[in-house]
C-alpha cells in the first residue's frame, strides 16, 4: 500500500461489502461525494440525494481522475467498463460502514460538537489548535448530517492523532446515530437556542435532542457543556447517564470550570483572560467576539482533556481566523477610500444574529461612516418568528447601528419596530436590496451582512466586493 493512501483496494471490499466489477485498484487517496471537488486517486460514492443521483455523474468522476467509484446493483450494468468499481446494496449504508472501519481502526483523540449555535468555528478553532500538536482531521465545512458525518469519518486517515467531528440535527433522534457513528472521547454542546424552533416546540425539547450526543461517548469520556444556558442542568443529567466519567463546564459563571473573565478587542482579534481549572490564562484570538472566546474555553478544556497542555494550545488560538460567512472580514477598496465588510451570511438564529450585531457594534468607523446591518429572514422558527425578530431592536439600539437594511417577510417586524431614521431600505427578497445598499455604502462605513441560507444574503457580499472591484477598474481606465 502507498504510504499515502488512505485505503487499499483489498481493505475497501471487506469494509464496503462489495464486489468487485472492472480492474481492481491499489488504492485510494481520498474520499468524495461531488465531481466539482473531486481531487485524482480518490473514491467517488455515487450517492442518491434529494435532487440529484451521483450514478449520473460516475463517469464525469473518472474523467476528473477517481481512482474508482462505488455504485448500487441497479445500476452495475449501466456503467460497466466505466472503470474500477465496487459494487453495493446501498451507496450511503457503504460509506457510513467505511466510516465505522475508519475508526475501529484509528487511535485518535476523537471529538465531537454540536449545539444550536458556534459548531463550526468551534470546531475551526479547535482544528488550528490541535494541529500544532498532531496531525489532525476535522469536518470540512458543515458536513454534519446523515451523510457529512460518515464522509469526514471515512477520510479519517490511520495515523491521525486527533478527530475533530462537528455533528448537526433538524429533528430528535438524529444524532443518535451520529455519534455512535463517532464514538468521541470528548463531546461538547456549545449551546442551546431557538433553531428550527417549529421541529421542536421548546428549548427544553431541543436541549434534548443535542444530548443524544453524549450517548456515542467512550467509556471514561469527558462532556463538556455551557454552563450559561437554562438547560445547563438538564444537558447535564443526560451527560450523567453515558460514559462520562467527567461533565466540565465553561461560561462567564465564576463556578464553570472555565470561566471567561474579559474580551477586548483587539485589531481583526480579541485579547482574552479567563481562569481554567483553577489557572489564570491570558491569551489572543485572530477573530472578534465575545461569542468566539466563550467557544474558545470549550476547546481549551478539550485540550485538557486529551492530555495537552492549556497554556501551549492557548498561544496556537492566535491563529483561528473566522470561516467565510461566519464572522470574515474584508476591506473593500472604494475609489473614495475604504469600507469594512463582516461576512456572517452563512446562516442565521436569534443567538448568532445578536452575536453578530455585537461584532458590528464593537467596531469603530471612521469619523462621519456608519455601522449598516443588512439582514435577512431567521427561518425555522416556527409561529414566534415574527417576534423573535422584532425582540432584535433592542440589540441594533445597543449596537449603535446607524442604518438597517431588511430582507425578507419575518424582518419586516424588525424594520418597522427600529426608529425611523435607521431604515435604510426594507423589502421581500435579498435582491430587492441589491442596488439600494450598492449605492449607500462609502468609505470608512462597516456593515456586516446576516442571514438564513434560504435568505440568501450571502449573494450580496458578492455584489458589494464585485461591484466596488469594477467601479475601481472603470474608474481608473477613465483617468
Amino acid at each position: 500500500m502507498n504510504a499515502a493512501a488512505l485505503w487499499n483496494g483489498f481493505n475497501l471490499i471487506t469494509a464496503l461489502s462489495a464486489r468487485v466489477g472492472g480492474s481492481m485498484v491499489d488504492a485510494v487517496n481520498g474520499i468524495s461525494i461531488d465531481t466539482r471537488t473531486l481531487e485524482p486517486g480518490d473514491l467517488f460514492f455515487a450517492i442518491k440525494g434529494e435532487n440529484s443521483d451521483g450514478h449520473d455523474y460516475v463517469r464525469r468522476a473518472f474523467e476528473a481522475g477517481a481512482a474508482a467509484a462505488v455504485i448500487d446493483e441497479a445500476h452495475a450494468d449501466a456503467l460497466k467498463g466505466a472503470g474500477p468499481l465496487f459494487i453495493v446494496k446501498d451507496v450511503l449504508a457503504s460509506m457510513e460502514a467505511l466510516g465505522r472501519a475508519a475508526r475501529k481502526r484509528s487511535k485518535a483523540g476523537i471529538v465531537a460538537i454540536t449545539g444550536s449555535v458556534g459548531k463550526t468555528s468551534t470546531k475551526e478553532m479547535m482544528r488550528v489548535a490541535l494541529s500544532n500538536f498532531g496531525e489532525t482531521h476535522a469536518s470540512a465545512a458543515s458536513y454534519n448530517n446523515h451523510w457529512g458525518v460518515p464522509l469526514t469519518l471515512s477520510r479519517l486517515a490511520a495515523s491521525a492523532r486527533f478527530g475533530i467531528f462537528e455533528i448537526g440535527m433538524n429533528h430528535a433522534g438524529e444524532i443518535t446515530p451520529l455519534t455512535a457513528m463517532v464514538r468521541p472521547h470528548v463531546a461538547i454542546v456549545t449551546t442551546i437556542a431557538p433553531v428550527h424552533l417549529e421541529h421542536f416546540g421548546s428549548l427544553d425539547a431541543i436541549a434534548d435532542a443535542k444530548a443524544e450526543i453524549f450517548s456515542g461517548l467512550e467509556p471514561h469520556g469527558v462532556a463538556i457543556l455551557h454552563r450559561d444556558v437554562e438547560q445547563y442542568e438538564r444537558l447535564r443529567n443526560a451527560a450523567k447517564e453515558s460514559n462520562a466519567d467527567q461533565i466540565l463546564s465553561f461560561g462567564a459563571q465564576e463556578r464553570s470550570d472555565a470561566h471567561l473573565v474579559s474580551v477586548e478587542p483587539d485589531g481583526e482579534g480579541s485579547l482574552v483572560e479567563a481562569w481554567i481549572l483553577g489557572a489564570e490564562l491570558k491569551y489572543k484570538i485572530g477573530a472578534p467576539g465575545r461569542h468566539i472566546a466563550m467557544n474558545s474555553l470549550a476547546v481549551l478544556l478539550t485540550a485538557r482533556a486529551l492530555g495537552l497542555d492549556v497554556a501551549d494550545v492557548a498561544a496556537s488560538l492566535r491563529e483561528f481566523r473566522p470561516p467565510p460567512g461566519r464572522g470574515a472580514r474584508m476591506t473593500i477598496d472604494t475609489r473614495d477610500g475604504s469600507f469594512t465588510l463582516i461576512d456572517e451570511s452563512y446562516n442565521a438564529n436569534p443567538a448568532s444574529m445578536r452575536a453578530a450585531l455585537g461584532l458590528l457594534g464593537a467596531t469603530s468607523p471612521r469619523e462621519g461612516a456608519r455601522r449598516i446591518a443588512v439582514i435577512g429572514d431567521m427561518l425555522e422558527l416556527g409561529p414566534t418568528g415574527a417576534e423573535l425578530h422584532r425582540d432584535l431592536d433592542e440589540a441594533v439600539a445597543s449596537n449603535r447601528v446607524d442604518l438597517l437594511f431588511g430582507a425578507g417577510p419575518l424582518t419586516k417586524s424588525l424594520y418597522d419596530a427600529i426608529p425611523a431614521e435607521k431604515r435604510a431600505k426594507w423589502a421581500a427578497t435579498s435582491s430587492e436590496i441589491r442596488d439600494a445598499l450598492l449605492n449607500e455604502v462609502r468609505a470608512g462605513d462597516v456593515v456586516m451582512i446576516k442571514g438564513s441560507n434560504g435568505s440568501r444574503m450571502g449573494p450580496l457580499v458578492k455584489e458589494l466586493r464585485e461591484h466596488h472591484a469594477k467601479a475601481d477598474a472603470e474608474h481608473e481606465i477613465q483617468g
